[in-house]
């Protein structure tokens, strides 16, 4: 069984200390085994590229690099602010997320 983390592919969420400090982006890969998260146009980072035949030019590329989990906060899409998750039984029986803040569910 898989860890269960405050956040998933898909959700909108704020960096809320390191380097990228204050930028909101979509989270567009979590990587459970290490904790981590890939932010949109967070956390950019430069590679070196050499050239190859399917790139004879090689260069310089920028990239999203991952983000430890515990650095991000997701936005609650209700009202567009960060917020806290927690976890509890819907109407159906189903555990799910909700925000600590506005009390609804995600």
């Amino acid at each position: 069984m898989s860890k269960k983390l405050h956040i998933k592919k898909g959700d909108t969420v704020k960096v809320i200390s390191g380097n990228s400090n204050g930028k909101t982006g979509e989270v567009l890969e979590v990587l459970v085994a290490k904790d981590r998260a890939i932010v949109k146009g967070v956390n950019i980072v430069t590679k070196h590229v050499k050239p190859t035949a399917a790139n004879p030019e090689g260069g310089i590329n920028k990239t999203e690099a991952a983000i430890h989990i515990s650095n991000l906060m997701l936005i609650d899409p209700a009202n567009g602010e960060p917020t806290r998750i927690g976890r509890k039984l819907n109407d159906k029986g189903v555990l799910q997320r909700y925000s600590k803040k506005t009390g609804e569910f995600i």
